[in-house]
């Protein structure tokens, strides 16, 4: 008997790609299969392959198809499980492998809609299949979680991916998510694992990510005569030109350079000069490889078959199994104490300060302007002078009895609260420290400001669960890679000296944030000193 004969597992995303592999795999080991995606036509392909496998298997899964599912719109989901339910199909394992490549570009350049999206389908997508697959999950039944290496954590570290913030943010949240429902589902009997694949061999890397990447690299200093807007312009007319014959390439840049008014020389330079750096990007990253080889998808199923094992999701529920071999050298971007500083670096400073009350009693106020800060009155950020520093306090997650318990428009709330918001804000600063910066990147070269982004704080008392902590952590999971993402692109990309810091207050043992602490922290961030450190995110309360 095959090891997943008489199973169901459904797979998020799996026309294509990664997704494809993995059913696949289950399908080949005997499991029923349910597949959706947005697409009809792929999927349709995937169901004819899947016959064949059962046809060679001889057996007698099914394929159920749900098209025109995209995992971050509400209904769709919801609708694709009632359906389910009501023809009495339980599943055995879900993986939650859907996702996009997002905006490729600097932070201070991103559309905050692509952003939203982005985050929309990695994080919410995740946590909408997750809550209401359990409407028809088995006891037993496992939820795995498909998120990246770039999310990784270490004691002191973050791996930040350049050009890639809504991606990280989501993808870290993630992680800490699957940790969450591990604690969550118990009851329910239902396991939650979650896995960081290493890169993976996939169009989506060759053909988008890594041109993308050279695309912005080249808009941000320009080419040959093009300035970053036209680099942009002309990147996408040609760049979906890679991989294809000379005489489509040819075709291709002539009709650019009559719709753009630039010469074809230029613009077969450019593409040239694309499809160098990527080609480069990819060779470094394989050279972080111990073999050089980046993983196929079939080995990143067998993973996912692998986590799926009744004895094995045992042992690893709420882990996050890293699946790279990749040696990512980083440098350390979190810090539990902070430097002391003599120097009364906020004297003089004008602060602006936005998002929910800092401190008890605004207590913060008070204590930026005992050292010398200018606090700026104004209601709104349009309506403030330039400032020298942006202070934003998400303020602290509420108080709810589960995640997987919220509704859908609970949990939107919680997202554009911290992860939403925060990177509005911190664009519209990063627009008054650099006017224009966004369209020409330029002129972020030695530019100064500072953001610092605080909260949320961890849950205060004497005795305070595991499980109430990885609440919390899912939302400062957002801002981690996030603000380490970010930081990397205006220091090593932009070459300029603004900077974004992320206060994370509280405890891991319940004690109560020190408003004291804080400030002292915000007065180290505005020095010098701060601004060429790797440390970006502290942890002022920890003694650790």
């Amino acid at each position: 008997m095959l090891k997943f004969q008489n199973k169901t597992v459904l797979v998020t995303g799996s026309g294509t790609g990664i997704g494809q592999a993995i059913i696949k795999k289950f399908v080949e080991n005997g499991a029923n299969a349910v597949i959706l995606g947005r697409r009809k036509e792929p999927l349709e392909e995937t169901a004819k392959m899947l016959g064949e496998v059962i046809k060679k298997k001889q057996s007698n899964a099914t394929v159920k198809i749900f098209d025109g599912v995209d995992v971050s719109d509400e209904k769709a989901v919801t609708g694709m499980f009632d359906t389910l339910k009501s023809e009495n199909v339980n599943l055995d394992v879900v993986v939650n492998n859907a996702g996009v490549s997002g905006p490729v570009t600097c932070f201070a350049h991103a559309p905050l809609d692509d952003f939203r999206s982005t985050v929309d389908i990695h994080l919410t997508g995740t946590f909408w299949t997750s809550v209401q697959a359990l409407k028809v999950m088995k006891e037993g039944a496992k939820i795995i979680t498909i998120s990246t290496f770039f999310a990784e954590e270490r004691p002191l570290e973050q791996r930040p991916y350049r050009f890639r913030s809504p991606y990280t943010a989501s993808q870290g949240a993630k992680n800490r998510l699957v940790e969450a429902m591990s604690w969550e589902l118990l009851e329910k009997g239902v396991m939650s694992i979650g896995t960081n694949p290493g890169p993976v061999h996939s169009d989506r890397i060759y053909k988008t990510v890594y041109p993308k990447a050279a695309s912005e690299f080249l808009r941000v200093s320009g080419f040959e005569d093009l300035s970053p807007s036209e680099v942009e312009a002309a990147n996408n007319e040609i760049i979906g030109l890679l991989g294809e014959d000379d005489e489509t390439i040819k075709a291709g840049i002539k009709s650019a350079a009559e719709k753009l008014g630039k010469p074809e020389t230029t613009l077969t330079n450019l593409l040239d000069k694309v499809k160098s750096i990527a080609e480069k990007i990819q060779k470094n990253t394989s050279t972080m490889i111990p073999d050089q080889q980046f993983l196929s998808q079939e080995q990143v199923a067998t993973t996912v078959l692998t986590l799926s094992d009744d004895d094995q999701a045992k042992i690893l529920n709420g882990k996050i199994i890293p699946g790279d071999r990749v040696f990512y050298p980083v440098k350390p971007h979190i810090a539990s104490s902070v430097p002391k500083v003599e120097k009364n670096n906020l004297d003089g400073k004008s602060v602006y300060i936005d998002g929910e009350r800092i401190g008890k009693d605004g207590m913060m106020n008070s204590i930026i302007e005992d050292k010398g800060g200018v606090v700026n009155q104004h209601e709104t950020q349009e309506e403030a002078d330039q400032s020298d520093l942006l202070i934003y306090s998400t303020g602290n997650v509420p108080d709810f009895s589960k995640l997987t318990e919220l509704s859908r428009s609970e949990w939107d709330k919680l997202v554009d609260k911290f992860i939403n918001e925060p990177a509005k804000v911190t664009q519209k600063a990063l627009d008054s420290f650099v006017p224009g910066g966004s369209d020409d990147p330029r002129k972020f070269k030695d530019a100064k400001g500072r953001i610092v982004i605080i909260g949320p704080a961890l849950p205060a008392g004497k005795k305070i669960s595991g499980h109430e902590r990885a609440k919390v952590e899912v939302f400062r999971g957002l801002l981690r890679p996030f603000v380490t993402t970010v930081n990397q692109e205006l220091s090593d990309v932009l070459k300029s000296n603004v900077r974004v810091f992320l206060i994370l207050p509280g405890t891991v043992d319940g004690k109560e944030p020190n408003d004291e602490n804080i400030v002292n922290t915000i007065n180290y961030l505005v020095s010098d000193e701060a601004g060429s450190s790797s440390e970006v995110i502290f942890c002022p309360d920890e003694t650790r």
